[in-house]
């Protein structure tokens, strides 16, 4: 169980998810926008608490859950284009459990956030098919607002190479309910020298 460090594997958002953080651009009517992410966020406080295979401790989801998020901010969701590598370099990246995750970049996602030039890396595990992409950052919530270790982002692959990066879906690793989960740390090239108040926060007390 330890191994697992997405929500894919609790919970059927992955559809859901990848249908709306995937496309070539941000959500057109913001009311609509806004009631989709509130519902995809109570989703998973369902799923967290009806799933047997869950993340949090039993004891502790009335502590934790519902999951604390920012404000939906739809200037959060913006197009991004995926740069492909050519020969998806491999990585080491640290874990939460001390241990080494080697990580193949598929390529680099370009955009512009605050009106500012931004890039992040976009993994899959070595050797696995492309299902999805792998997101890590951090921000300058991170540690602060946001949970130390940063924050997850998931997109499906499109046949297009373009994308929507939408903060107000980047969530916590499970290592942030739960030690025993192995996760990931973000890269430094990763780490976004803004702050992204959007998505998940750090979780409750």
């Amino acid at each position: 169980m330890s191994s697992h460090w997405t929500r894919a594997a609790v919970m059927l958002l992955a559809v859901i998810a990848g249908a709306c953080s995937s496309g070539p651009s941000a959500p057109p009517d913001d009311k609509a926008y806004a009631q989709e992410i509130a519902e995809h966020r109570a989703q998973v406080d369902k799923s967290f608490r009806e799933q047997p295979d869950n993340p949090i401790p039993p004891a502790m989801l009335d502590t934790l859950l519902p999951l604390r998020y920012y404000e939906v901010d739809p200037s959060y969701a913006v197009p991004a284009a995926l740069k492909l590598a050519d020969e998806r370099p491999v990585f080491e990246m640290p874990t939460s459990t001390g241990k080494m995750r080697r990580m193949q970049r598929v390529g680099v996602l370009e955009f512009t956030l605050q009106d500012k030039p931004m890039t992040l890396g976009a993994f899959v595990e070595e050797g696995q098919a492309i299902e999805t992409l792998f997101v890590p950052f951090a921000d300058q919530t991170t540690g602060s607002e946001t949970y130390p270790a940063g924050r997850y982002l998931e997109l499906h692959p499109t046949s297009t190479g373009f994308y929507t990066v939408d903060f107000n879906r980047a969530f916590n690793p499970y290592c942030a309910y739960n030690k025993t989960y192995d996760c990931p740390f973000p890269p430094p090239s990763n780490r976004l020298k803004v702050a992204i108040r959007a998505g998940e926060k750090a979780p409750g007390a």
